[in-house]
């Protein structure tokens, strides 16, 4: 329930902190006092049209925050969590408006979308009045209504998970006939593109290996003369090895005749005859690593220029092509394979189909049950709200061709006003006086079932008075034990039914300027008898309507 209102600098509210209660809260007082800005400003909060005229003069901007107290599994909550936002402890609602018009939401203090915070506004007040047709033009509402009224909600919803499920199931059929239909046109193209690609085999990272195999017999190629040159030199018939072997061997004889004198230049020839020796070997190996095949090469750039031709005619890269033939296998298994998923894909439709038709037929006929009862109790609240001659009926329409995943029901609420007249659509029938009636005995029937856990309801009393005005007193009351209630009213048989009673007034704010600023007093029982004797005299309150008053105070319950 609204447990809090605090309005900042909104037209003619310059500072107002409210507390409110369960039960029924009315609101009196003069005509032009700010009972109206009062419920703008707690429509703004909720997520209602902002506007920089509802900034007070002189301000640059305006606030007003609404404080709620809720059960962890409101719907509410709910809704919050699945938007990722937190819901702990009290929603508190802050909406900001600045005189340019600008406008900021908040929600807990996490700024949020001004939808988001009318859609959570939805759930926690309704707020109607003479004019205000939003629970009564919607037939969508109707048909809510008249489920949780019945109890169905539930099956409601389950029929809508039923609803969604065959609309799934009818989409997977008609995407997978498409793509049959796409692939037997194509399945000539499909098949030969299978075929070359099998023959071909791609196989992964295949391309870059052949691309490197290739540069390195190119590679090969182009070094393999120098070094078979110098194979020739060192182990050919110009090889120094011999001439030098023979000039060591000579020198070496020599130096025994001449000691110290040839022993290093003997040492360093024989060493130069191994590094030659080891020269020759690795010379050698040099040459056979580069000895290759020219028709291996040719067989390599044939596979790697088919694979890249294969890339191109099919606009992947190579090393995608492996991938794209299991793909169009996996096509082609489906080609041939689809009209046999067609027809099970047909078959489960047809059952998800039928699932719903009979959910749907079962809860057609319980809202057609339940529609004779809410019209009974509708109608059992109409005489004491001095509208004995009128009729209201609950009608459903239904039409299996017209699914939604509300079912085949159009619900609609229509009255007949006085006998002999035509009956039709609530809205367009009833005037707005009648409107507000008939909407204040269809909450009365519903009790708790399908509203929000705060209703107001502005001078829905306009215009009755007497029995009338007592009348819907009793049901604002009985309506309170299940639900809060806030009622803006100017009839003092409405306001002695009220657990708490508010007057609102205005007058200078008291700075010393001339400007004026709306008030809002919780009145004590003792200041009541006053306010409503002050309601039912007028200006000038005399003793008889202080005594009606204390009446009206003592009978309240």
């Amino acid at each position: 329930m609204l447990t809090q209102l605090s309005i900042r600098d909104i037209v003619l509210i310059e500072r107002l902190d409210l507390a409110f209660e369960a039960g029924l809260s009315v609101l009196t007082g003069e005509t032009g006092a700010g009972k109206s800005i009062l419920l703008d400003s707690l429509s703004l909060a909720l997520g209602g049209r902002g506007d920089g005229g509802l900034v007070r003069h002189g301000e640059d901007k305006g606030q007003v925050t609404a404080t709620f107290e809720l059960a962890n599994n409101h719907p509410a909550r709910l809704l919050l969590r699945e938007n990722g936002l937190d819901d702990d402890g009290d929603l508190i609602f802050r909406r900001v408006q600045s005189a340019d018009g600008r406008t900021k939401a908040y929600v807990n203090d996490q700024a949020v979308s001004v939808q988001m915070m009318r859609q959570l506004g939805v759930l926690l007040v309704e707020i109607h009045g003479q004019h205000d047709d939003r629970a009564l033009v919607d037939t969508d509402a109707h048909r809510a209504l008249l489920d949780a009224f019945a109890g169905l909600s539930d099956e409601a919803l389950s029929l809508q998970g039923l609803y969604r499920k065959w609309k799934h199931a009818e989409r997977g059929l008609k995407v997978h006939r498409a793509k049959v239909e796409a692939a037997a046109r194509e399945a000539e193209f499909l098949r030969s593109s299978v075929e070359e690609l099998e023959k071909l085999s791609p196989q992964d990272g295949e391309e870059d290996e052949l691309a490197e195999r290739r540069a390195v017999m190119q590679k090969s190629e182009r070094i393999a003369g120098d070094i078979a040159e110098a194979s020739e030199f060192l182990n050919g018939n110009a090889s120094p090895v011999p001439m030098i072997a023979s000039m060591m061997r000579r020198l070496e004889r020599k130096s025994h005749e001449a000691p110290g004198l040839l022993e290093d230049t003997v040492q360093l020839l024989d060493a130069a005859l191994d590094n030659l020796s080891n020269a020759q070997t690795e010379v050698e190996a040099a040459l056979r690593r580069t000895e290759f095949d020219p028709r291996e090469l040719e067989r390599v750039e044939e596979r790697l220029f088919s694979l890249r031709a294969a890339g191109r005619k099919y606009s992947v890269p190579v090393i995608e092509l492996p991938a794209l033939a299991e793909k169009m296998v996996a096509d082609l298994a489906e080609l041939d394979a689809g009209e046999e998923t067609l027809a099970k894909l047909e078959a489960n439709l047809h059952l998800v189909k039928a699932d719903f038709d009979q959910a749907a037929v079962a809860l057609s006929h319980k809202r057609h049950t339940a529609a004779s009862a809410l019209s009974d109790a509708v109608m059992a609240e109409l005489p004491a709200l001095k509208l004995e001659r009128a009729r209201f009926t609950v009608e459903v329409t239904t039409d299996a061709d017209a699914a939604t995943a509300e079912g085949i029901d159009v619900v609609e609420f229509h009255v007949q006003t006085n006998p002999g007249t035509r009956p039709g659509p609530i809205m367009k029938v009833a005037s707005g006086g009648e409107l507000s009636r008939f909407l204040l005995a269809l909450k009365v029937a519903l009790a708790d079932r399908g509203s929000a856990p705060t209703l107001v309801f502005d001078e829905i009393d306009t215009g009755v008075g007497g029995a009338v005005a007592d009348a819907i007193g009793q049901r604002l009351r009985r309506l309170s034990k299940t639900v809060q209630v806030l009622s803006v009213t100017h009839a003092p048989q409405v306001a002695a039914r009220a657990a708490t009673h508010l007057l609102i007034s205005k007058g200078p704010t008291g700075d010393g300027t001339e400007r004026i600023a709306t008030k809002v007093a919780t009145m004590e029982p003792q200041h009541r008898t006053e306010e409503i004797a002050r309601m039912l005299a007028g200006a000038s309150v005399t003793d008889e309507a202080r005594a009606a008053a204390a009446r009206l105070l003592a009978a309240k319950d």
